[in-house]
């Protein structure tokens, strides 16, 4: 790992543009390198979850953000290919069900949080309460909040609350000893479009384009307002978010097998001991006169 992704790294607090970051980078990466980087990252993480798994000290939720069309199955299926699925589990969340619109909003996501040694990946998460409920404000009345009835209603305190609500989650999980990891892939409007036309022109890629993709993209101002915010209010050092240039799939990929690695090796973690080498013995022994 040669490339700083500090730099990608948003810091507390920090006044954010998103233009200001890029779209497209190839780290020093050729298709064929990071190939070579890609499956380097496998066969590490899976090496690293195995004794994440036997340490059961600490869990790793891992959020994966974007627009359409950014990556994020991508993401999951080449960096996490090697990862043993007892220890790893993906959850997309669409959109909230009638069962889960009887709770609050961060239920359905808090009853999907891993447990000591598992690693969890949120394909969009609880942060899309402060995303797309925030560029569609009448979505939140489906949540029937009291003193919220109206759109006219829904004012900066109201976002104000969520912000706070989900930072003093993600600290509480953390010192319960949590690893938390966000990345949102930044993919260029030019470059979700020649996607999109992907997806549209080539029939066995039709299943991943909907008609919502395009209202989202002609809400592409609002969003990117919305994302600012997201970044600026959530970036913490003990849930910090990295913005990913995503225009070129293989750097996405290779950034965050990157990240995640990095993450592993700053972790204190051992197996468990082993049976005292007597004991050892007289299974062996007893396993031996069968």
């Amino acid at each position: 790992m040669n490339f700083d992704y500090s730099k990608l790294r948003v810091k507390e607090e920090a006044k954010i543009k998103l233009a200001n970051f890029p779209t497209s980078e190839d780290g020093g990466f050729t298709k064929k390198s990071a190939k070579k980087e890609i499956k380097q990252n496998i066969k590490e993480l899976k090496k690293f979850q195995e004794m994440f798994y036997a340490d059961n000290r600490y869990s790793l939720l891992i959020i994966l953000q974007a627009r359409d069309a950014a990556g994020k199955d991508g993401v999951i299926r080449h960096v996490m290919s090697g990862i043993n699925p007892q220890g790893c589990r993906v959850h997309s969340f669409k959109t909230p069900t009638k069962n889960e619109l009887e709770h609050d909003y961060f239920w359905r996501h808090y009853i999907a949080l891993p447990q000591r040694g598992m690693i969890e990946i949120f394909n969009r998460s609880h942060y899309e309460n402060v995303l797309a409920t925030k560029v569609n404000p009448t979505w939140i009345l489906n949540e029937r909040i009291p003193g919220y009835g109206s759109v006219d209603k829904i004012d900066q305190p109201f976002w104000d609350s969520r912000y706070e609500s989900i930072n003093a989650i993600e600290k509480h999980l953390y010192q319960n000893g949590m690893r938390i990891l966000k990345f949102f892939l930044n993919v260029s409007k030019e470059e979700q479009k020649e996607r999109f036309l992907s997806r549209i022109d080539e029939p066995d890629k039709n299943w991943k384009f909907s008609s919502a993709d395009l209202h989202a993209r002609s809400q592409w101002d609002a969003y990117e307002a919305a994302f600012e915010e997201m970044l600026e209010r959530t970036s913490k050092p003990h849930a910090p978010w990295y913005v990913i240039p995503a225009d070129k799939k293989f750097f996405a990929r290779v950034a965050v097998g990157d990240i995640i690695l990095e993450l592993f090796k700053s972790l204190d973690l051992h197996y468990p001991p082993a049976e005292s080498p007597e004991l050892l013995q007289k299974a062996r022994e007893a396993l031996l006169r069968e």
